[in-house]
Formats: C-alpha cells, structure tokens, sequence
C-alpha cells in the first residue's frame, strides 16, 4: 500500500471530502432510496458489538424523525445484496428495529482496503469507544495505510501528543491493558506506568488504592532512582517466564539486593509452579 499519499485516503476523501482532492464528495453524491434487504454489513467493519440500550434510543428516533443521513454504501457486483454498508452500520440496524423498509443512501465507488479504511476511522469516532480500542485503530492506521501521528491527530481533530501517548499504551503487559478495557484504570493512570519493570504490580496497587496520575508519577520517579534496567536481567527474566509458563517479574536494585515475583491465574498454576520450584 502507498505510504507516501498525503491528505485524506481516496475512501476518506470520497466521504468525508478533502479540499486537496478533486474526486467528488459525499456532499456531491446522488442520495437515493434503497430497500433495507438489498444491503448487507460490512465484513471489514471491526466493531461488533452495539450497545441494545442506544440501538432502541436511535430506533425510536428514527421512528419520529426518519434518518437525517444517508448511510454510505458501494455497490456488490454479483450479490444478492446489491449494497454494502461503507459507514452507518448503527443507523442501519435501528432503521430495521424502526420497521423501515427503506433508508435514504449515498452510493461511494471504493475498493476493499478503501473501505477498510473508512471502518477504522468510523469506529474510532464512537462516543463508547474505550482508549485501549481508540489506540488499536491509531496503530491499524498507521501500520495498514501509512498514518503517521499528524495525519492521524489532524484527521480524528485530536492533538499529536494525545495520539503518541494513546499509541503508547499498547506497550504495556496484556494485563494492563486488560485493566484499561474493563474500566478498573484509567488512561492517565496507565500511561506513567510504560517501560516500568515492575508495572504490573504497580497497576495492582493503583487500583486496589484507588491512586492518582500524580501520586503514579511520584511512584516512577522513586522507581527510576532505586532500580537498574539491566539488560541481563530481563534476559532471565524471559527464560525463567519461557520455562514456567507464567508471567514473572524481576526487581533489581543498585546493591543487586531485589526480588523474583511470580503470577499465577487460578490454583492448577499454583500447584504447578509449585512443584516445578520444589523439585529444584
């Protein structure tokens, strides 16, 4: 794929209009009436699960106001289905809850990546959308179509800080991460917490303390004046996480004083690790 294009990609510009492309917008496109059964979802769409509760809100809506905008979509050469959704998915599945045998549509001529695209960038743009999921769509843009963080903070009108430090938060431990998913941390409780040996264990201690961005901060900087990232530790480190099977920690000190923790999920993982360090 180009990595090198500026402005918005064609599927973006086809959309959303882009004032250094001369290919037709979404405001110049003909909207006509289509019958819902002759459109399909889209299969690069990467949210699947809607929220029921604002599914109905937007159905009873839709039920006294009709649908203000048009869903775009493209033409399937050879479907049953004629249409596939480019953008709009939601309205489209509350227009069925509506009972509406129609809905008003703007025909885009785009190819699979261009609609993938689109996706992405629809998705990111969800008022629900949780940051660890926010993140996952910076790093498909950048990755997949050649987004560097300015493009990418000028298209979603977020500043380039706020994209390289939301991009940064998928460098934490899949535990972490986890947290960030499930609500128990938050964005700017996680963020100090990249690149800490021991950050797991500290992410613990937030959430069970209930801490806050500063007092984590304090935390680091403790952290970064009592501790040595040596290389060679954390080599052991993965040898002895490669032979348990488990995560495992390593914390050491200047004095070469520290200490080995071991994580385990449920009790076969106990009693496995600990006959493994018994029989050493």
């Amino acid at each position: 794929m180009n990595k090198s294009k500026k402005g918005l990609g064609r599927g973006l510009s086809a959309l959303f209009g882009d004032q250094n492309n001369n290919e037709k917008t979404h405001k110049n496109q003909a909207i006509l009436r289509v019958p819902l059964d002759n459109i399909k979802r889209n299969e690069f769409q990467p949210r699947i699960n809607f929220d029921e509760t604002k599914l109905n809100e937007l159905a009873s809506s839709i039920k006294q106001n009709g649908i203000i905008q048009p869903i775009a979509v493209r033409q399937i050469k050879g479907s049953s289905e004629p249409y596939q959704i480019v953008a709009g998915e939601r309205r489209w599945l509350a227009a069925q809850k509506a009972g509406l045998h129609e809905i008003p549509v703007t025909i885009l001529q785009l190819d699979d990546n261009e609609v993938l695209e689109v996706a992405i960038v629809e998705n990111i743009q969800r008022e629900d959308l949780n940051i660890v999921e926010e993140a996952k769509g910076y790093k498909r843009l950048n990755e997949e179509f050649g987004y560097d963080h300015d493009k990418i903070a000028n298209m979603m009108s977020k500043s380039r800080s706020h994209v390289s430090n939301t991009l940064r938060l998928l460098n934490l431990p899949k535990d972490i991460i986890s947290m960030l998913q499930d609500g128990e941390l938050t964005a700017g409780q996680a963020r100090p917490l990249v690149g800490l040996p021991n950050a797991s264990q500290i992410a613990e201690e937030i959430v069970s303390k209930k801490m806050s961005a500063r007092s984590i901060e304090s935390i680091k900087k403790r952290q970064s004046k009592s501790f040595t990232i040596d290389p060679n530790i954390f080599d052991v480190q993965r040898e002895i996480e490669r032979s348990l099977g488990l995560k495992v920690n390593i914390v050491n000190k200047k004095n070469n004083s520290g200490k080995i923790s071991i994580e385990y999920k449920n009790l076969e993982q106990f009693e496995s690790v600990s006959e493994k360090l018994k029989r050493r």
